[in-house]
């Protein structure tokens, strides 16, 4: 197989598109008829939870042949989200899981427009520079974030935000950077590019903040990584800045393409993508790790 860094440019910029093409959005009601999955119980979609060294998540249900991505609770730990298209040309698309007396059933789907993130709280799912809110137990229409994140040339794929209402997201188009907006005085303020010890590196995107902002999780390809994307993380020093760079380690880090992380709202799991397949990305699966890697990681 060939090595992850060297894969083109081009390559990465037809993935990028490829996931964004698809920007129609519904929702519909479906049955369990209507997806082969099978009976489940108990928490985390069912599975057994995995140590300090990354695995598949739920492999051969939701991680199998083909395109898995994107793998997300809600707060609460009662749904689970990932996105998945059937086949080339197919619409790229959400699927939500939602725990009901204990068993695991899919309840909506709905074409993708923005990587899925939610709130600490749970009543808000980000969709790029969109958001839906929660309505009883389904989602509002897809709305759109403040007009200063919909500027043309900037490219959000995925933003997720703090307790705070701190948003940290992507931007492709302006070279692969992460950009922050905070809160101040009760006022949005208007998004500023991450410091060097972020932006730095190649394809550097999908970013997870904490809950209280104690780190910052992202994927690039940097000199010293261990093949294409991995993930790095940085905490919050006492001054309010950003601390260096820290990749996370073979633990969780491959020779190939690994990215878009998050953790669990229990804070308990960190869940990833990473490509199994060619570097024609036609077999990527959701991968998940213990947690505790993040409290190792974390300077004495």
């Amino acid at each position: 197989m060939q090595s992850v860094k060297k894969k083109t440019r081009t390559t990465k910029f037809l993935i990028v598109t490829t996931l964004l093409l698809y920007n129609t959005i519904f929702a519909q009601e479906i049955t369990e008829s209507d997806f082969n999955f099978p009976l489940i119980e108990g928490p985390y979609m069912g599975q057994e939870p995995p140590g300090m060294i990354a695995e598949p998540f739920a492999p051969g249900i939701i991680s199998k042949e083909g395109w898995e991505i994107e793998g997300v609770f809600a707060p609460g730990m009662k749904e689970f989200y990932f996105t998945t298209r059937n086949g080339k040309g197919a619409p790229i698309t959400v699927i939500g899981f939602r725990q009901q007396n204990n068993v695991w059933k899919k309840y909506i789907e709905f074409k993708r427009n923005g990587e899925i993130g939610f709130s600490p709280d749970g009543k808000r799912m980000h969709m790029a520079e969109g958001y839906k809110d929660r309505i009883g137990d389904g989602w509002s229409e897809r709305k759109s974030l403040d007009p200063m994140f919909e500027r043309e040339d900037w490219g959000i794929m995925r933003l997720t935000a703090s307790a705070k209402s701190t948003y940290v997201f992507d931007d492709y188009k302006s070279g692969d950077v992460i950009r922050i907006s905070t809160i101040k005085n009760g006022t949005r303020q208007a998004p500023k590019k991450m410091g060097p010890m972020v932006n730095t590196g190649k394809w550097t995107a999908h970013p997870f903040i904490a809950p209280d902002e104690s780190y910052l999780i992202w994927d690039s390809e940097r000199e010293g990584g261990y093949g294409g994307s991995d993930l790095y993380i940085s905490f919050r020093q006492k001054d309010n800045s950003w601390g260096p760079a820290i990749n996370m380690g073979d633990n969780v880090n491959s020779d190939k393409w690994d990215a878009y992380a998050s953790v669990t709202p229990d804070g308990k799991y960190i869940l990833f993508n990473r490509n199994v397949g060619s570097d024609k990305y036609e077999n990527v699966d959701i991968y998940w790790v213990d947690a505790q890697i993040i409290e190792n990681l974390k300077p004495r």
